[in-house]
């Protein structure tokens, strides 16, 4: 059985034991149970159900494992030829580690 959520503007695919990696989650805490209402679609071995625009009655519970992760770094770099413009900006990502216990459908 697995479900479509949506956390944070974008969408996973849950799984009960699926490790994820979504947007920071402001005052998360390490151990702290979650749960996400915005299930978009399920499905339970062959039987998929659709939302319009969300199942009713489905949420996904998942902990929280590492509150803040940083993404790789990357590089923004701004040019304009003959100009003598350059800026170089680093950006890196925060990410929460969460772990799904349990899609209920």
């Amino acid at each position: 059985m697995y479900a479509i959520v949506e956390i944070n503007g974008q969408q996973f695919k849950a799984e009960k034991g699926a490790k994820l990696f979504v947007n920071h989650i402001k005052d998360a805490e390490e151990g702290q149970a979650v749960a996400f209402d915005k299930v978009l679609l399920v499905d339970n071995e062959g039987a998929v159900t659709v939302g319009a625009p969300t199942v009713e009655g489905a949420k996904v519970e998942a902990e929280v494992i590492t509150p803040l992760v940083k993404g790789d770094k990357v590089i923004v770099f701004k040019k304009k030829r003959r100009k003598g413009y350059r800026v170089k900006n680093g950006h890196r990502q925060q990410y929460t580690q969460i772990e799904v216990k349990s899609v209920i459908a």
